[in-house]
């Protein structure tokens, strides 16, 4: 056992080697909350949701994405230490909150979230603090306050906030990671930026407590904030992903609806699953029991269920026979008008338009894209403005380019099956 948590190296198509050492205290750690149940669950969760619909090289996990968070915090917690006085016990903090950002997501990551009634964030808490979860165990082994700390570092109440923005922020090692990661994933370039000169240049503040770039790197952030935006507007926001979404989301509203009036739905019966169908909120524990396999297993069976819409929709899901997703680019008073006509095309089809006819406008616009919230000082981003006579400044305050991607960008999509493409698009041509 001994030697087995000397050294960890592990291949990452984006970071090449990350090497994780077990002849050092926090490495020791890190190995054990990698080797946790709940950790490798994350084996289990694609990181992309299903962007493989639409991108097939889009298989990677949160596994993947977590460990590459963690190696992009241990090298600049490692590089602001020569620099700055950093507590161990903060930067154990950091690195182990790094690692375990993500290890209360569920199936599908966000796409089941709002359907189910729940935050990973809050699982991902409720992990890190329970005394019977392995990770709380370890957590705890290592220093009985570490819980705490980290769970305060993903709730965005842990200080000093420099450090905690590392983890949560704007700015953060997650982003960092899943833009190249994402973007090297789908085979797109979009997500490209010159992370090392970021790295670089990150420095803390330490009269206002906050991290910000120096002068140099402020084109970097640039880089970094545009290939946000354009992940977004190209990869996550995907008509072809988001139509897979949105059947994946009409799928489960019935099952649910079907369960609830007793109709022919197939589950296992005492496990996880049985509880969601009923409605009810998952324990801890019971969360943590569920991963991709375990809907698309399902899935599978209501395939063969009595219910014709829900037999129908698990085969359109299974099978990639998507929703078509038009664009809703008109007046609010057309796009009403136009989204009643799409409903009675859908009826007289002998489809039900409350799984057959749905709208999407993208989720959460905040989180996507930057915005200078003065309301949310961790969640600004910081940059050195000048060189003779620095000061330190937001950086909307200095880069027009992050001014224009504060403009933001919204879809409000109209999603129907395929086979109804013809009718929808004499509506919207006649309207």
């Amino acid at each position: 056992m001994e030697n087995a948590l000397l050294e960890r190296i592990y291949r990452d198509p984006v970071h090449n080697i990350i090497r994780v050492r077990g002849d050092e205290p926090d490495g020791r750690l890190i190995i054990r909350l990698i080797d946790t149940p709940e950790f490798q669950r994350l084996r289990r969760v694609r990181q992309l949701g299903l962007a493989h619909f639409a991108y097939q090289g889009a298989e990677h996990s949160r596994f993947t994405h977590s460990l590459g968070a963690y190696h992009l915090a241990s090298r600049i917690i490692w590089r602001l230490g020569e620099k700055y006085p950093i507590e161990p016990a903060d930067r154990t903090a950091v690195l182990a909150a790094t690692l375990l950002h993500d290890v209360g997501h569920g199936a599908f990551s966000h796409v089941i979230e709002s359907i189910l009634g729940f935050h990973h964030e809050d699982f991902t808490v409720e992990c890190v603090l329970s005394s019977d979860t392995e990770v709380g165990h370890v957590l705890r082994e290592a220093d009985p306050e570490l819980p705490g700390r980290v769970a305060a570092i993903i709730q965005g109440t842990f200080r000093p906030m420099a450090l905690a923005q590392l983890v949560s922020s704007q700015l953060d090692v997650d982003r960092m990671d899943y833009l190249l990661r994402d973007s090297l994933m789908t085979g797109v370039k979009y997500g490209v930026y010159d992370l090392e000169w970021i790295v670089k240049s990150l420095e803390i503040n330490a009269g206002e407590d906050q991290l910000y770039v120096s002068a140099p790197g402020i084109y970097a952030v640039e880089d970094y904030l545009q290939a946000r935006y354009y992940m977004f507007r190209q990869v996550y926001f995907h008509r072809t992903l988001r139509a897979a979404e949105m059947i994946l989301k009409s799928l489960l509203r019935r099952a649910l609806k079907v369960f609830a009036e007793g109709g022919d739905i197939w589950f296992a019966s005492g496990t996880p699953f049985e509880k969601i169908l009923a409605g009810k909120k998952l324990s801890l524990q019971e969360h943590l029991a569920i991963d991709d396999s375990d809907f698309i297993f399902h899935v599978k069976q209501w395939q063969r269920s009595a219910d014709t819409v829900l037999a129908d929709l698990a085969f359109r899901f299974l099978n990639r026979r998507l929703f078509k997703a038009l664009d809703l680019d008109m007046p609010e008073a057309e796009r009403i008008e136009f989204v009643e006509r799409s409903r009675e095309a859908i009826a007289a089809a002998g489809l039900d338009p409350e799984y057959y006819l749905l709208e999407d406008t993208g989720g959460d616009i905040e989180h996507n894209f930057y915005t200078a919230d003065s309301s949310r000082p961790k969640n600004l981003i910081y940059v050195e403005d000048g060189y003779a006579r620095p000061q330190i400044r937001e950086i909307s305050e200095v880069s027009s380019a992050v001014r224009g991607l504060q403009q933001g960008y919204r879809i409000h999509r109209l999603c129907f099956p395929d086979e109804l493409r013809r009718e929808i698009a004499d509506l919207y041509h006649r309207r």
